[in-house]
């Protein structure tokens, strides 16, 4: 049996994961900050689907809580076959108008911790031969949108490398970048879904079984659905100064 540890797994895309990992047979180690929530999640994973949860509360800005995750993934004897690297948050407002120490904290989760935990995570996968990362980036990395574009950026670059790196050795390393999701996500960035198109809002649940399927067959990157497929590569096309324009969808 596998075992799968989700950061920001209480809700949204990383709950959606717990689910449907649970569903396929893994035990899974859970982390988020919400105690309480946690417990519920992991609760409802035993009686749903007869497996193992663990309940694992750290708030990854926190170096030394970031280290509680970081040693459970590199614990020889409680291997992690499947690391999904999905906690994140954004910021409505832009890059002058947030002080450092927020646009810092998101970096520490948007980047530090996954960098941290896949380092953690791929040195036993690496020695066994076998294990996955699956980091949740965004098609935001494609374009200019401060900080928050600039780390989804790394983690595409990040994953690329790695994927090619450690293949070879059976280990699977790849981005999912969706866009607008109907989750808490933009509710605690005070964001109101009519901020951007409906035909452009998908559903989680929809968006993880297309990233499991695109993992499963071995893909650097899962960009979910057909919009978003074709938006992606319009982006890339694109002239900054052009998708500049665009800063405000899904800030209002």
């Amino acid at each position: 049996m596998s075992t799968a540890l989700v950061t920001g797994a209480t809700a949204g895309i990383g709950l959606a994961f717990a689910r449907q990992l649970a569903a396929r047979g893994d035990d899974l180690v859970l982390v988020a900050r919400d105690v309480e929530r946690l417990e519920q999640v992991a609760d409802e994973l035993r009686t749903t689907y007869g497996v193992s949860a663990e309940v694992l509360p750290a708030d990854l800005v926190d170096r030394e809580q970031l280290a509680a995750v970081e040693h459970r993934l590199a614990d020889r004897d409680r291997p992690v076959d499947l690391l999904v690297n999905n906690a994140g948050f954004g910021l409505k407002k832009r890059f002058l108008d947030n002080t450092a120490d927020a646009e810092t904290a998101m970096t520490d989760v948007l980047v530090i911790a996954p960098l941290r935990l896949s380092h953690a995570a791929l040195a036993g996968q690496v020695e066994r031969g076998h294990g996955g990362i699956i980091t949740v980036g965004s098609v935001a990395s494609y374009l200019p949108r401060g900080t928050y574009s600039a780390a989804k950026a790394w983690v595409n670059s990040f994953t690329e490398w790695a994927h090619h790196e450690y293949a070879p050795r059976g280990v699977k390393v790849m981005a999912l970048l969706p866009g607008f999701t109907k989750t808490e996500f933009h509710e605690r960035m005070d964001v109101s879904r009519g901020s951007a198109p409906e035909w452009m809002w998908l559903d989680a649940d929809d968006l993880v079984r297309e990233a499991l399927d695109d993992y499963d067959k071995g893909k650097v990157f899962s960009i979910p659905s057909p919009q978003y497929k074709v938006l992606a590569g319009l982006a890339r096309a694109t002239p900054t100064r052009l998708l500049q324009r665009f800063q405000s969808l899904g800030r209002r």
